[in-house]
């Protein structure tokens, strides 16, 4: 029997052509509370009855949407381990992450959702964990204080770009303080790992590109935020091109020795650059695989 395709999260070219693209208006911006009680609906409906997998259906708003259960909820369950999210958002806030609205994406997201479930035990620690192909979903630390660099003094981000997609978690996080998120993987496993994983939440909001994270999405810019998820020795000159004037990256910079480094975009061909703390990512490579 043939499985009908999902459109969630949806392909960048739903909102780009080949050649033009029209401005889309603004989408209303997804909550986290929103995504996790579609995670419980569908939860409930699994245990009744697992039906078909869905086709296309429109949604009322940006909103994310109930849908029918994939296979990947069967490991999900949002009460359990609504504790150990509260506990772990307390964790961070305590570590020095102050923005409300990241701390309340980073309690709510279910965190094992995007994990193995060998390690379902981790969730909810405070610490990175292996996804395959030699990366990782980063530490809940680093992606909220991450996130909280990119709003800055907690103004609303329009559209945003991660480069990185990895297993998804961060991308969702993003989806819950952004009107628009657009998220690149270079590794085409883990492009469909992240796409399997999001799925179920149905974040309308969120779209997925397999490509080369280097370059960019020069189609769907300028970005009020770029962040990315792997570390190089410099920031690619295409991605300082592609924020707006006022906008901000948020990117992991060196080799042995790495920093957090926050770059604004001042003028048509300035930036300046802030040097935080220290941090601990995979290396920013070039390409495809």
């Amino acid at each position: 029997m043939t499985e009908k395709r999902s459109t969630f999260p949806l392909p960048l070219s739903s909102v780009t052509g080949a050649s033009t693209r029209k401005p889309a208006a603004p989408t209303p911006v997804a909550t986290p509370q929103t995504a996790t009680q579609n995670a419980r609906t569908s939860q409930a409906q699994t245990r009744q009855a697992p039906p078909p997998s869905p086709g296309p259906r429109p949604a009322a708003s940006g909103a994310p949407q109930p849908v029918q259960p994939q296979q990947t909820m069967q490991r999900s369950d949002l009460a359990a381990t609504e504790a150990p999210r509260r506990a772990m958002a307390a964790h961070v806030a305590r570590q020095g992450v102050k923005d409300g609205q990241v701390l309340a994406a980073l309690e709510t997201m279910p965190r094992h959702m995007f994990i193995e479930p060998a390690l379902s035990s981790q969730a909810y620690a405070d610490v990175s964990l292996p996804i395959g192909h030699n990366q990782t979903i980063s530490q809940p630390y680093i992606v909220a204080r991450m996130i909280e660099l990119l709003r800055g003094s907690g103004q609303p981000l329009r559209r945003v770009l991660e480069i990185g997609t990895g297993c998804g978690y961060q991308a969702a996080v993003l989806s819950c303080v952004a009107q628009e998120v657009y998220s690149i993987e270079r590794i085409k496993p883990l492009h469909e790992l992240a796409k399997a994983n999001l799925r179920p939440l149905r974040i309308a909001n969120l779209r997925l590109q397999y490509g080369d994270g280097m370059l960019g999405l020069p189609q769907v810019a300028p970005f009020d935020g770029i962040i990315l998820a792997a570390a190089g020795l410099e920031v690619p000159r295409a991605l300082l091109e592609q924020l707006a004037i006022g906008a901000r990256l948020v990117a992991p910079v060196g080799a042995q020795v790495q920093h957090l480094q926050r770059i604004t975009r001042t003028g048509k061909s300035e930036w300046t650059s802030e040097t935080l703390e220290a941090c601990h990512f995979v290396p920013l490579r070039p390409g495809t695989v």
